[in-house]
């Protein structure tokens, strides 16, 4: 079976060392070598070069995502992909030697009907003593499910899906939630026979406590795959409710703090809350301190971020639900093509001067609604001033680049040079720009929305198959206007268009 492995990375310093040994062990490990290596660099700006193997040759590719997190670097990475099956890996696992044969192995013995296969992941206890707080949730990977420490699918399953959520930020729960879906939509998923080593990655003081920022993705899971979500998850309860209660006892008692002194119950409710909150602060303190080393500095540790988790838990769920309140289930357009001159900038004819771009009203707030949603962005432009002999490719890519600059990153850019006569695929109104675009994005041009000010921008939709939406401007005449099936008097109103899954005019 061919396969591809993709591995994210975001150039962490205590990583270095790790990433080179990871590439070094998959282009040395006995069995069929992968058909490509594509690690993914997710750093916001570009930094020092990753670590690659002084032998790394052209089958490990790197590849940018701009910074957006790990869901939207592994689907730069699969959407790059060209074989039947994606393996990711994360930037800091260990796998056995003969791990390239047994994913081979592994994806061989599958049947159609199986989209998925996981490998098996060991996370080494400490040596001489009981695993801390830090280390006991590190190890817990070993009995997850779906995680893409190191996770193969098929690559149509991926195109069908549409990848990874791109909403879920942070590597939390991206995974689980690629997983049900695969399994709702009929695609079994197995347990291979690969194995690799995980280990612990260095934490800080408070890491326990900046964890508890997935409970934001939590709330993204719930409104996505409904309350039983855990249980189809594999995951537990969680300790949510109880640190609702021990937030609330705390706020009752500085609620009443400043009646006590005045009687009328005051202290006595102050007290109360006190005492429910030391009450379940020890508790929770406990049981995280009593598996443990036990060392000075790890129950200093545990008992200060026991305080600091419960209210940390709570407002990220209640971030949660202010951000997902509107939450759908991954899908709808998932991209959105942009014309460029009026559109996204203002038109300035056969423009190659980067000083001469001018954003149009509220391009980068529209652009940045859709960036915050998960959906890919590209934009497709007709540009005969090449062809005229006006303007150079060079020209209208150090255009581009200034756009970039003023209205954040663009995932794909397609633009043709040709002119009316030239009798070529690619000039709107024909559709071969949307389709490169949808082709580089690893999404069908069914999936994407085309916005535009012209009706030949809404013809290159029609004829690709994609769907078009019209904002006006003083050059867009009265019969396109007529003609367009969505039309919207804003940047941001197509985008309310897009993101709300309606289709009105």
């Amino acid at each position: 079976m061919s396969h591809t492995v993709v591995i994210p990375t975001i150039g962490r310093p205590s990583l270095r060392v790790t990433l080179e040994a990871l590439l070094t062990a998959l282009e040395d490990g006995a069995g069929p070598a992968p058909h490509e290596i594509i690690v993914v660099d997710d750093r916001p700006a570009p930094g020092a070069p990753l670590p690659l193997p002084p032998s790394a040759g052209p089958e490990i590719r790197v590849l940018r995502s701009g910074g957006r997190g790990p869901a939207a670097a592994r689907n730069t990475g699969w959407r790059a992909a060209t074989t039947e099956w994606v393996a990711f890996l994360d930037d800091d696992v260990v796998p056995e030697p003969k791990w390239p044969a047994r994913l081979a192995a592994d994806l061989a013995g599958l049947p159609p009907e199986a989209g998925g296969s996981q490998g098996r992941v060991t996370v080494p206890p400490p040596d001489g003593r009981a695993p801390t707080d830090w280390e006991r949730n590190t190890a817990a990977l070993a009995d997850a499910e779906w995680i893409t420490a190191d996770m193969a699918y098929r690559r149509g399953v991926l195109a069908e899906l549409g990848g990874f959520d791109e909403r879920f930020r942070r590597a939390y729960r991206e995974d689980a939630d690629l997983a049900l879906r695969a399994m709702d939509a009929g695609h079994g998923l197995v347990l291979g026979e690969r194995r690799l080593t995980h280990p612990v990655r260095p934490a800080g003081f408070w890491a326990s406590v900046r964890a508890q920022a997935g409970n934001a993705d939590d709330v993204l899971m719930w409104r996505v795959h409904g309350p039983d979500w855990r249980r189809r998850a594999g995951e537990g309860p969680g300790l949510l409710r109880r640190h609702a209660a021990t937030t609330a006892a705390g706020l009752l008692a500085l609620a009443a703090l400043p009646a006590a002194p005045r009687g009328r119950g005051g202290a006595a409710v102050a007290l109360t809350g006190a005492g429910a909150w030391a009450g379940l602060t020890g508790r929770f303190a406990y049981e995280r301190i009593r598996p443990g080393p036990r060392t000075p500095g790890e129950v200093v540790r545990m008992l200060v971020t026991s305080a600091a988790i419960p209210p940390a838990a709570v407002w990220h769920r209640l971030r949660g639900l202010a951000v997902h309140r509107g939450a759908r289930a991954w899908g709808g357009p998932r991209a959105v093509l942009f014309d460029r001159d009026d559109t996204l900038i203002r038109d300035v004819p056969y423009n190659g001067d980067p000083a001469r771009v001018e954003p149009m009203p509220g391009a980068r707030r529209a652009l940045d609604r859709l960036r915050r949603h998960g959906v890919r962005i590209g934009v497709v432009s007709n540009q005969s001033g090449i062809a005229k002999g006006h303007i150079t490719a060079g020209d209208v890519r150090r255009v581009n680049a200034r756009v970039e600059e003023l209205l954040g990153r663009i995932d794909v850019w397609e633009f043709c040079p040709h002119d009316g006569g030239d009798g070529c695929a690619c000039r709107k109104p024909r559709p071969g720009l949307i389709e490169r675009a949808a082709e580089r994005l690893g999404v069908a041009p069914s999936d994407c929305a085309v916005i535009g000010d012209i009706g030949g921008d809404i013809e290159a939709a029609a004829a690709a198959g994609a769907r078009g939406i019209l904002v006006p401007t003083g050059r867009t005449r009265r019969a396109e206007v007529a003609r367009a099936r969505e039309t919207a008097p804003t940047l941001d109103a197509a985008v309310d268009l897009v993101l709300g899954g309606r289709r009105r005019r």
